[in-house]
């Protein structure tokens, strides 16, 4: 069988390529039009969106977890893989970007050319790829074809006649743009004679074949039942399964040089087999002998986590299901890291790192959905760093770490370089909202004939803390943005600590400047008092600076009727039973535990 896929096997009719785009420029529509011009999907079974298999994604509307899928077209092997396009996602581009010879580049004609469109062309450029340019929606009754053609030509120093204009939505023009893949990307290069060689760029988990990894082949070939090695973590396995993605997982008699499909390793431990690996065959890298044919790949750069949130089971029973959980997350999610951590207030449960706060919003809401565990999830937080008495620096990952205040000497807190793509029209309200947020104006350049490229530097708390739906709001919707981080700047810092009933609840603490404490507290307060369910007593909330209530709010009382048995009479009955309930409720108040809902935090979570 493995020589039949040999024989079958031409490296030259295979290409291997990646759609890039700003987030809801029609990325998932044109990976569904491919799939129905190949044939891969019947159109009667070709749902919208049809790669996005998560309901999260549906939901949305966006492409959160990149995708492949094989296609066959006109005597060629196509081997697509869909990506997200929204800022918190560009690690999963950059894990596709690996696996591919080319990339087409999407932009929306009424949108042109966003943030995430320049930060994707960038990494693509630094891969060396092949770049065929397209417009899409053309067939919008508002849309500029011309000078949306003319504006990506001149960022890719091309000709307007060299960018294909399409419809996803309707298929106008798919077809030319499949013949231009097979005509402008290159074949795969490497040598199926070679020991394998392939690349891991994505992974989940089988309970009766181990992990199953996503690859790539760059030399060799792999089959049934092959004794595999990974180089990088010294793992070895042996091959339970190959096969493509059509684009469910469709078993194959192996897989060749060039190819992408994926590796059922057998290996049991999720943790050993990582995204950027290098998979080989054992006899190709031998430690006893100290016999290497292979050298691993590149891999990765490892994901930094640019904010935490602390997430803890509220039944302390549900501690072991909780790792299960997020281990599982993990591995298809490498730029998602937890460790454990112990709380007073909070007990056992979990420190986790996310590279953005919609990245943070879609694994916690991954954990209700998918695992139906009931969570405590305290307020996302960038990372501080404060300098205690001593001089001793400590690294602060969430507001329950924060020490003393008596304690902090120095305090400094993380600054991006931001970069905001706008028509030109929304220049004076931005310029507005990004002094309101602190942000410090850099430069300005041109993109294309009617946008403009504004550079910031900013603290990445005011990212954390609304500032993309803002941008959204005074720019109706035509702003994009793009950050990375600059460094460390001195901050005057305090904890804002939240009391309920008078009990602190440590997850809806959090680090503020502490000129903004007394705002910051009354917004929380406001949020808390709007989602909290009412008690059969009145609720206090108090945001507190240093032992100081600087914000409260109260939650009234749920109120029963008990003088609704009373016809008439003496008015002293009523006010008798008034006072009755009046004097319960300040014993339940006095002694009262509230429950505060799993949906309540997670509600929190969202609202930064």
């Amino acid at each position: 069988m493995e020589q039949e896929t040999l024989k079958n096997h031409d490296q030259s009719k295979i290409r291997n390529f990646v759609i890039i785009s700003h987030v809801d420029h029609g990325k998932s529509t044109l990976a569904d039009r491919f799939l129905e011009i190949t044939g891969t999907v019947k159109k009667e079974k070709l749902a919208s969106q049809y790669l996005d298999g998560m309901d999260l994604e549906r939901e949305r509307g966006i492409t959160i977890k990149m995708t492949p899928v094989r296609m066959e077209y006109k005597g060629y092997i196509l081997n697509l893989i869909d990506t997200p396009g929204h800022v918190d996602f560009g690690y999963e581009v950059s894990r596709s970007l690996e696996a591919v010879e080319g990339a087409i580049l999407l932009v929306d004609v009424a949108q042109g050319i966003q943030a995430q469109t320049l930060a994707n062309l960038d990494l693509a450029r630094k891969q060396n790829l092949t770049i065929i340019p397209a417009i899409n929606k053309i067939d919008l009754p508002y849309a500029k074809v011309d000078e949306a053609k003319a504006d990506l030509a001149a960022l890719l120093n091309l000709k307007p006649e060299d960018i294909f204009a399409v419809s996803a939505r309707s298929g106008l023009n798919v077809d030319q743009l499949l013949d231009e893949v097979i005509k402008k990307m290159p074949a795969p290069l490497g040598d199926k004679e070679k020991p394998l060689r392939a690349l891991v760029f994505d992974s989940k988990y089988d309970p009766y074949q181990g992990v199953i990894a996503y690859v790539r082949l760059m030399d060799g070939r792999v089959a049934f039942n092959d004794k595999l090695r990974l180089i990088q973590n010294k793992v070895d396995g042996i091959v339970k399964e190959t096969g493509y993605f059509l684009p469910q997982m469709e078993k194959s008699t192996g897989l060749v040089c060039g190819e992408i499909g994926y590796v059922a390793t057998g290996v049991k431990d999720p943790e050993k087999v990582r995204v950027g690996e290098t998979i080989t065959q054992a006899w190709a890298h031998n430690e006893k002998t100290k016999t290497f044919l292979v050298r691993p790949l590149p891999g990765y750069d490892e994901p930094k986590p640019m904010i935490f949130a602390s997430v803890y089971p509220e039944n302390a029973d549900d501690f072991d299901d909780l790792k299960v959980a997020l281990s599982k997350l993990k591995l298809s999610d490498p730029s998602f890291i937890f460790e454990p951590e112990m709380k007073e207030f909070l007990g056992r449960g979990y420190r986790c790192g996310f590279l953005g706060t919609l990245h943070a919003e879609i694994v916690c809401e991954r954990l209700f959905r998918e695992f139906d565990l009931a969570l405590i999830i305290s307020s996302p937080s960038v990372v501080y760093k404060i300098k205690d008495n001593r001089g001793d620096e400590q690294v602060i990952y969430t507001s329950s770490d924060w020490p003393d205040q008596s304690a902090v000497k120095e305090a400094s807190e993380p600054w991006v370089k931001l970069e905001i793509v706008t028509p030109i029209d929304y220049l004076g309200p931005i310029s507005d909202m990004a002094k309101e947020y602190n942000a410090v104006y850099i430069n300005t350049d041109y993109v294309g004939n009617e946008k403009l490229l504004l550079g910031y530097e900013i603290p990445m708390r005011k990212i954390v803390s609304g500032f993309y739906d803002s941008l959204k709001g005074v720019s109706q919707g035509y702003a994009s943005m793009n950050y990375e981080l600059i460094g460390y700047r001195p901050a005057n810092l305090v904890k804002l600590e939240i009391l309920i009933n008078g009990e602190k609840e440590e997850a809806f603490a959090k680090i503020v400047p502490e000129e903004e404490a007394i705002s910051d507290g009354r917004k929380i307060a406001a949020k808390l008092k709007d989602k909290l369910p009412p008690q059969m007593f009145s609720l206090p909330i108090q945001a507190v600076l240093g032992g100081k209530v600087v914000a409260r709010e109260t939650l009234g009382a749920k109120r029963r009727d008990v003088t609704a048995p009373l016809y008439g009479g003496d008015v002293t009955r009523k006010n008798k039973l008034l006072k009755k309930q009046k004097e319960g409720k300040k014993k339940l108040a006095a002694r009262g535990q509230v429950r505060i809902p799993s949906e309540v935090f997670m509600s929190m979570f969202k609202a930064g």
